[in-house]
């Protein structure tokens, strides 16, 4: 009884980890990355379409995104978009392809990404241990109710604790990881 809570937890935490690797691949950090522009909004045809959705996006070299829209007549929507968009870069047409030069980060921009990713780091920490909390307050009313006994509950919560501390590292390494692409020359 008490495995399918702790299951569930570990299912829960797992996702909580995909959820920190999209938004930090949406950060830039000097390389060019087709996820830079995942969530990117295209006015098509009178409704908000992902990007991705309406162009092809390519990396022809390591500091430059290549977005060829399937329909010529978006240039000029898709170069509003990301003129609109957080990206911090201004895109350049030929009519028929839009180019996202990535400028070389300068040093206080690389401070400025770290605290974001940082923030986001830490907000999945909190994540994870607000699903240990959840699973040990669900884990206690089994207990109560006579479901599980005090011993399959101790064993329960050690369990959550272990997962909770392999995901909690989890999230270092990913910020790590991160860290050390932002901090690339």
């Amino acid at each position: 009884m008490y495995r399918e809570v702790v299951a569930k937890s570990e299912e829960t935490m797992r996702k909580s980890m995909g959820f920190l690797k999209e938004d930090l691949a949406t950060i830039r950090a000097g390389k060019a990355n087709p996820k830079l522009v995942d969530k990117i909004q295209v006015s098509y045809y009178g409704t908000m379409t992902p990007l991705n959705q309406v162009a092809n996006i390519s990396v022809p070299e390591p500091r430059a995104i290549m977005i060829q829209p399937w329909d010529a007549s978006l240039v000029k929507e898709i170069e509003k978009a990301i003129l609109a968009s957080e990206l911090g870069i201004t895109p350049s047409n030929d009519g028929k392809v839009i180019r996202l030069v990535i400028p070389v980060l300068t040093e206080e921009r690389r401070k400025d990404l770290l605290k974001i990713v940082k923030k986001e780091t830490e907000n999945a920490k909190v994540a994870v241990r607000n699903i240990r909390r959840d699973a040990n307050e669900e884990l206690k009313k089994l207990e109560k109710s006579s479901e599980i006994t005090k011993d399959d509950l101790k064993k329960a919560e050690e369990d959550m604790q272990k997962l909770t501390d392999k995901y909690i590292k989890f999230v270092e390494d990913i910020y790590k990881e991160k860290e050390k692409e932002i901090l690339e020359v």
